[in-house]
């Protein structure tokens, strides 16, 4: 299987699997290339020609012509320097290795990361939260996080690949909207009448029943096992955390449960605030169980080799 067509496949899968639903991501797109086609010619220079098929800032051929034949991948969640060398290493060592995989982005796509946060507004309205109050709430956070990713060296694992002459891609919001998707309508489905009956299903998971194993399970942050759930959301997706202040218009739709990766000590102190439960699922537990439901979809029909690190273990469900 050729890169390209790898991070096409990728890509496409995660916009299917896209919580907004795939009409939003069509008339995303298609507003970028009006805006694209409005640019000056000195501008169009610098316009990332990606994001006209790519809705994801942050998941990128990082490293690579894209005509590379993939056929053995060193995946893991967070793949840096000490992983690319690692990558060289096990090359060294007569281990094949064709392919760099990152759930968490690296070189321009981190400096992008920002970029898919808006997403996070239309999922919230999907839910009963106001657009406008969503949208403006999110701008503020969006330029917070820009300006937090301004001063990061966001390329040196990228650099470290190219010296080494390994392709390196990073699959991060794909990923994080396969979980998102997948809990989602699990818990549509199995309606769990109390907190504790959401951790139960979730421990029924093979990711998160390992990361128990581990002491990295999921735990309950806001509330008591015997809490009742009520309407469940699904928070798992659109680069990172958003504002702080929506969780007042999240009660306010009716959403009694958030089911998160992880959560900020301030955004815990505002979602208890507005007596919100709050399960932790666990933040690389999680990323394990979207970076693998994705891969069982890229690579079906296909045999290439998975070799895990940083945090990854593959679990197959095909």
């Amino acid at each position: 299987m050729k890169l390209r067509d790898f991070y096409k496949k990728a890509v496409n899968i995660g916009i299917e699997n896209d919580p907004r639903g795939k009409d939003s991501i069509v008339k995303e797109l298609e507003k970028r290339k009006k805006d694209y086609e409005n640019l000056s010619e000195n501008k169009k220079k610098y316009f990332d020609l990606e994001s006209l098929e790519n809705p994801y800032s942050d998941s990128r051929i990082l490293f690579g012509t894209g005509d590379e034949e993939i056929n053995s991948i060193l995946a893991g969640i967070d793949m840096e320097v000490g992983e690319v060398l690692l990558a060289d290493s096990l090359r060294k060592n007569g281990k094949k290795v064709d392919l760099i995989l990152s759930h968490h982005p690296e070189g321009r796509a981190y400096a992008r990361l920002f970029a898919v946060m808006y997403m996070q507004a239309d999922i919230l309205g999907r839910f009963g939260v106001p657009i406008n109050i969503a949208e403006s709430l999110m701008e503020s956070r969006v330029k917070e996080v820009e300006r937090r990713l301004m001063p990061v060296n966001h390329t040196r694992a990228v650099d470290a690949a190219k010296l080494l002459n390994i392709p390196f891609l990073c699959l991060h919001t794909p990923a994080d909207n396969m979980v998102a998707s997948y809990l989602q309508n699990l818990f549509n489905d199995k309606k769990p009448y109390t907190l504790d009956d959401i951790i139960e299903l979730l421990l029924e998971i093979p990711e998160y029943n390992e990361a128990e194993k581990n002491s990295a399970g999921p735990r309950i942050l806001i509330g008591n096992k015997d809490r009742k759930a009520g309407k469940i959301f699904v928070d798992m997706t659109g680069g990172t955390e958003g504002s702080k202040d929506i969780f007042n218009s999240i009660a306010s739709s009716g959403i009694n449960t958030i089911v998160a990766m992880h959560l900020s000590e301030d955004h815990r102190k505002e979602a208890e605030k507005n007596h919100i439960n709050v399960v932790i699922a666990g933040h690389i537990a999680s990323d394990n169980l979207g970076l693998n439901l994705l891969l069982d979809k890229v690579l079906e029909g296909e045999s290439i080799e998975i070799l895990e690190c940083s945090g990854f273990v593959r679990v197959k469900r095909q």
